[in-house]
């Protein structure tokens, strides 16, 4: 009987920890606040800096985050929910 609760308790600290590791990054990198927040006037992201401000913003990403900005805003479904930001991040990412 013991066995058998910690084996249950193991996966569900196993599921609720990922499930907290997914909440925490979102589910791409346009929900990552630390990523993102540069962009925006506001923490709940969804008034974008100046264009200067944003070229900034994307001058001093690492090539990996711009890479990740740019496959997400390739989905059709991640733009639309971050339309603003990627019609933006296409421009910049030219």
């Amino acid at each position: 009987m013991n066995s058998k609760m910690l084996i249950l308790g193991a996966t569900f600290a196993l599921m609720t920890g990922s499930a907290f590791a997914g909440s925490a990054t979102g589910t791409s990198a346009l929900d990552d606040p630390a990523k993102m927040s540069p962009f925006f006037t506001d923490s709940s992201m969804k008034t974008m800096k100046s264009e200067a401000e944003a070229k900034t913003a994307w001058s001093a990403m690492s090539q990996e985050d711009k890479d990740a900005v740019m496959k997400d805003c390739a989905d059709a479904d991640i733009a639309k929910a971050h339309e603003n930001f990627c019609k933006a991040a296409m421009m910049m990412g030219k």
